[in-house]
């Protein structure tokens, strides 16, 4: 390893860094030398995608700027705002940039994304958002803040991560691209709908929609919760109905069990929080896994009924639709926590409707989840999303570095074949 320009590197905004020369920048050297935490990103990924083989040797920088809220527990710093920078020694002359999915922190894209990007000489960048874990929903004063703050987080560390390659490199990033999954696709859509001069085009995997008129989780979600108890005692048809109504896929009961113990109910009550804390009265984060008919139940939450005051706060940080570069965007159709009919269907109507669906492709996964985990426990009824999200990123890059001149395949279903789901997928 050279690390060249050690000592030249630096944050540009940050309070705080810890930079170190590595021998490889993959997650399994990151997890021995304590430069990653497994905990973030080992329940995200199949056990059977395979990343690049082969050393990366560079220089990670991690550290965090100003802020005021303290969830982030890494190093013992008790402090948001953190990132991590990894800088390969064999750089390609571009930058890739993230935000954690759900209420993950910085790491939680290392196993998916960081070493594929890695190992292909990409400068990485990750944000923990600014707030992370199940109680993210108190940072801020009023409703919404907390999201707000991430939109503030990427376009920090962006700004930062460019002048940060400068340093290393001595030239600026060619191309600079964002990217990410479920929250981190939603912040992919918000950034080239907002900040499209930061970067050249982006990836969105599963992003969050958010409109005030609906639909968004909190209208997808309650009824899940109501229905689903009911469904599962008795088999009842009418609650499968209101199930499906909501916008779950027909065909993908067989995941509701492991979605209402681990994702429906706290999704629910903590963004039902950050949006409508008035819902529960004095809790905070409502009653977990409460029946429908018990007071404060977020099973009987009711977003069409709510004062103005909520669908102003999801305005506040809602979606348009009028991105500024080029985006793909992948979904599963066996997406049991943001199903693809509520959520990407119509942002993709929303971008076509916005006049620039010339810069947007679509990309329908059949059975692919909304964790690539679960692969391994329905290996015959799920694909992983991963070589599909890398197909068409390799697909974007082409489209982008050509000028338009090689454009990606029409938006399209891309259908559960192939002899390695977990690590194929042409797009065609």
């Amino acid at each position: 390893m050279s690390c060249a320009n050690f000592n030249a590197v630096d944050v540009p905004g940050a309070a705080k860094i810890d930079k170190v020369c590595l021998a490889d920048l993959i997650t399994k050297y990151l997890v021995a030398v304590n430069r990653t935490d497994i905990s973030d990103w080992g329940t995200l990924h199949s056990q059977a995608t395979r990343n690049p083989p082969g050393a990366v040797p560079g220089i990670q920088v991690d550290g965090y700027f100003p802020d005021t809220s303290t969830t982030n527990g890494y190093f013992g710093w008790f402090h948001d705002a953190q990132f991590v920078i990894r800088l390969p020694d064999n750089w390609n002359g571009k930058l890739v940039v993230t935000g954690a999915p759900g209420v993950r922190r910085q790491y939680a894209n290392d196993y998916l994304l960081s070493d594929w990007f890695v190992a292909r000489g990409y400068a990485y960048a990750s944000t923990d958002k600014g707030n992370s874990g199940t109680s993210f929903q108190n940072d801020g004063v009023n409703p919404g803040d907390a999201i707000a703050e991430w939109h503030r987080r990427v376009t920090e560390l962006t700004i930062a991560a460019k002048e940060t390659v400068r340093k290393r490199y001595g030239q600026p990033p060619a191309y600079t691209y964002m990217t990410g999954l479920s929250n981190g696709g939603y912040l992919t859509r918000y950034a080239l709908e907002n900040r499209p001069d930061l970067y050249d085009g982006g990836v969105d995997w599963e992003g969050v929609f958010w409109r005030p008129e609906g639909p968004n989780i909190l209208t997808s979600l309650p009824p899940a919760l109501k229905w689903y108890p009911r469904w599962r005692a008795t088999r009842d048809a009418n609650a499968y109905e209101q199930i499906i109504a909501a916008g779950y896929a027909r065909g993908s009961e067989f995941l509701w069990e492991h979605h209402w113990g681990v994702y429906w109910d706290l999704t629910q009550r903590t963004y039902r929080e950050e949006m409508d804390p008035t819902y529960d009265g004095l809790l905070n984060g409502g009653i977990a896994f409460c029946q429908s008919g018990e007071p404060y139940c977020d099973a009987d939450y009711d977003y069409a009924t709510r004062p103005a005051a909520v669908r102003d706060a999801v305005a506040a940080i809602s979606l348009t639709g009028r991105i500024g570069k080029p985006m793909i965007t992948l979904h599963g159709t066996m997406d049991s926590l943001l199903p693809m009919r509520t959520n990407s269907d119509n942002y993709a109507e929303m971008i076509r409707k916005a006049g620039r669906g010339n810069l947007h492709r679509y990309y329908v996964v059949e059975a692919g989840n909304h964790v690539d985990q679960l692969y391994d426990e329905f290996p015959d009824r799920l694909r992983p999303i991963a070589p599909c999200y890398r197909a068409a990123f390799v697909a974007l890059e082409t489209w982008v570095e050509s000028k338009g001149k090689r454009m990606p395949p029409d938006s399209k279903s891309i259908p559960r074949q192939g002899a390695d789901l977990a690590n194929e997928c042409p797009l065609g």
